[in-house]
């Protein structure tokens, strides 16, 4: 889910209520804040503090919230999943530390360390792009032996190495493997995948819940109907300007002209200029009439 802002230091906390609203009235089956596309990092504690009590709150269990607290300090980690475990999440998700790529045997202690002391529940992030380290098949197998330790998602895009990731696992059925990108969601779903956690659900979220029950259901002509719509969204949605966010900048765009939440992006990031704003709008309007669920 995406963090609405006022400003850089100001939740849009109505927007935020009418986001969680939007989605789960699409009928998602979890809402992850604090994340990638949530812009986690750029975060100020109190807001991720602030935002993590008020999706709670707003969901009032409804679906489960999952919290990122990816962070260079574990006990910053710990300190964000103790909130999120009062105000009732189900779990937390971290990638590895990032600034100086740790190594594999690294990564299991630091793990290792931050399951024993958590509240909830830990789903691994691997999102090599931006922390420079992916968890390597052997050094998650291994994480996967820890009672605290209950899935991954994978961020990589490398198709190769989530189906090593299947293969390696797939006699933990206890062990939940999900997709980031949406674009490999369904193919990742029928081969095992436990499901996606997808951007594109913020502006669309009935066509990824409806492209996970038909991958669940091995409905392929289903599937490649719905896969043409996903691949639409992110092939104009996402690539609007020349920007490493602009997806982020794409989706909160669309938000912000659904009436739903501003479009303010955390500092460094700018909201698209006026132009890019009339390309989202033009985009928009095309796939709300296109998609058909």
């Amino acid at each position: 889910m995406v963090t609405p802002l006022i400003d850089n230091n100001t939740l849009d906390r109505d927007g935020t209520v009418r986001l969680v609203e939007h989605m789960i009235a699409g009928g998602v089956h979890g809402i992850f804040i604090l994340g990638t596309t949530g812009e986690a990092q750029s975060l100020a504690y109190h807001l991720r503090y602030e935002l993590t009590e008020l999706v709670c709150s707003a969901v009032a269990g409804r679906v489960p919230v999952l919290v990122g607290v990816t962070d260079t300090s574990l006990e910053e980690s710990l300190r964000l999943a103790h909130k999120a475990a009062e105000c009732g999440a189900a779990a937390v998700v971290a990638a590895p530390p990032y600034y100086f790529a740790p190594s594999q045997p690294e990564l299991t202690m630091y793990y290792k360390a931050l399951a024993d002391a958590l509240p909830l529940p830990l789903c691994l992030y691997n999102m090599p792009v931006h922390v420079k380290v992916s968890l390597e098949p052997a050094t998650v197998k291994e994480l996967a032996g820890h009672p605290n330790i209950i899935g991954l998602k994978d961020s990589s895009s490398n198709m190769v190495y989530f189906q090593t990731l299947l293969y390696e696992l797939s006699d933990r059925s206890d062990f939940a493997l999900f997709m980031g990108p949406e674009q490999l969601t369904a193919e990742s779903v029928m081969l095992g995948a436990a499901g996606g956690v997808n951007g594109g659900a913020n502006v669309f979220p009935e066509l990824y819940v409806a492209l996970y029950e038909a991958a669940a259901a091995n409905d392929l002509e289903r599937v490649k109907a719905l896969q043409h719509h996903v691949m639409a969204v992110a092939a104009s949605l996402y690539t609007i300007g020349r920007y490493g966010s602009s997806a982020i900048k794409g989706i909160k765009c669309a938000l912000s002209l659904m009436g739903i939440c501003s479009d303010y992006l955390s500092y460094p990031y700018q909201r698209f200029l006026d132009a890019e704003r009339t390309k989202v709008r033009a985009v928009l309007e095309r796939l709300q009439a296109q998609i058909r669920i």
